[in-house]
């Protein structure tokens, strides 16, 4: 007799995109390593700088063209095809959506799309891998990165909260919950939900009843987690 299929909620971080080759923002090595935060990723940097500003955006932008989803991204498809599964992800790329992934929430933005400096809820495909200044939106203000600067607020964390509080699975990947307040999403689980952590990491904050921790990268770790849990409600 099979067990009734769980309803499967995914939250992403940086480390499954790194192994595609993108920079992480707060590793050692990473993007804040090398770019004053302060600089490029505030609402004051935008008000400093903005020819800046787009072009920190834009390089990182090229970069997610250029890469291409790994094992790990294809893993969760493979999942996608036998339960219900959505996915909250920190990452700004596309490379969930890239691989097949249906349902993608974007916490923090996406670098492919860009909106009205003046009107957030404007948003706009970018062409291409560029956002110039001049480059303006239907109301006639500048077009500005569509990613959440520190100092602003994540727009669909009450969403994300009620998403992560139906589920019967929570697998967390690519990260080491150290991000918040993306980092409080696990504490919306519902009591009896089983929790998974997929990340290279050690975890020093994550204490809680029904989770495993399988340390590894995600794109190794991922596809074996995906085959365990289809064998178990197969």
């Amino acid at each position: 007799m099979t067990k009734s299929k769980p309803n499967i909620v995914i939250l992403s971080g940086a480390g499954i995109s790194a192994e595609s080759g993108l920079g992480t923002f707060r590793d050692k090595g990473g993007l804040w390593d090398e770019h004053d935060i302060n600089d490029v990723a505030t609402p004051e940097a935008w008000q400093k700088n903005p020819t800046l500003v787009l072009d920190f955006y834009n390089q990182r932008r090229q970069s997610v063209i250029d890469a291409k989803p790994n094992s790990a991204h294809f893993s969760l498809v493979d999942l996608e095809k036998k339960f219900n599964v959505s996915i909250v992800t920190q990452n700004i790329d596309d490379l969930h959506e890239r691989a097949g992934s249906s349902s993608v929430m974007h916490l923090h933005g996406e670098i492919r799309k860009a909106q009205c400096s003046i009107d957030e809820f404007e948003v706009i495909e970018i062409e291409g891998g560029g956002l110039e200044m001049g480059e303006m939106s239907s109301s006639g203000h500048q077009l500005r990165p569509h990613v959440v600067w520190f100092g602003e607020a994540v727009p669909k964390m009450n969403e994300a909260e009620a998403l992560v509080a139906e589920a019967d699975l929570f697998i967390v990947v690519g990260t080491s919950l150290n991000v918040y307040p993306a980092a409080n999403l696990i504490y919306s689980c519902k009591k009896l939900c089983k929790k998974y952590i997929v990340d290279i990491n050690e975890l020093t904050n994550a204490k809680f009843k029904n989770l495993v921790h399988l340390k590894g990268k995600a794109s190794e770790k991922m596809p074996e987690l995906v085959k365990s849990i289809i064998k178990e409600y197969s």
